[in-house]
């Protein structure tokens, strides 16, 4: 299912927002900044510091996450199913080793996502014909003009 580009849009992304459901029915979205992709139908993420993301999958696996690539306004938006393997369950250490994060120690949980569909994301912006490489400088530089002290390579 994940094909060649979805998985460097995962790699180097590694920011996912993750939407799952309340058990009232309120959405909610959270970023996740520890993903990584497991196998070619499964990504997952180490979870630090989100009860409220745990308790609603644990009501409802369902769940939808979608990564970006903020300078060419593209990315993938991913559903699918996901399993909480908590500290102590059996594969948690291998799963945990896979993340291979400095903020591994502070994982309670990591989560696993069976995905079921994925999808690209495009953004209006290209509507008009407009391509990439002319995205990617406009957003280059809006980045530049929003940090001018720093310096960025386009």
């Amino acid at each position: 299912m994940l094909t060649g580009d979805m998985k460097r849009i995962i790699a180097e992304q590694r920011l996912g927002f993750v939407a799952t459901v309340a058990p009232d029915g309120t959405p909610n979205v959270s970023p996740k900044g520890t993903f990584i992709v497991l196998d070619d139908a499964t990504i997952a993420f180490g979870e630090i510091r989100s009860p409220g993301t745990l308790r609603n999958l644990r009501a409802n696996p369902r769940v939808e996450v979608n990564f970006v690539d903020p300078f060419v306004r593209k990315g993938y938006r991913f559903a699918g199913v996901a399993t909480v393997v908590e500290r102590g369950a059996p594969n948690f250490p291998a799963l945990l080793e896979q993340l291979r994060s400095a903020l591994a120690p502070r994982m309670r949980a990591v989560v696993t996502i069976s995905l079921s569909k994925a999808l690209p994301l495009t953004s209006p912006a290209y509507d008009d014909g407009t391509a990439e490489p002319e995205i990617r400088r406009g957003w280059t530089r809006r980045f530049r003009e929003l940090q001018p002290h720093q310096r960025f390579e386009e």
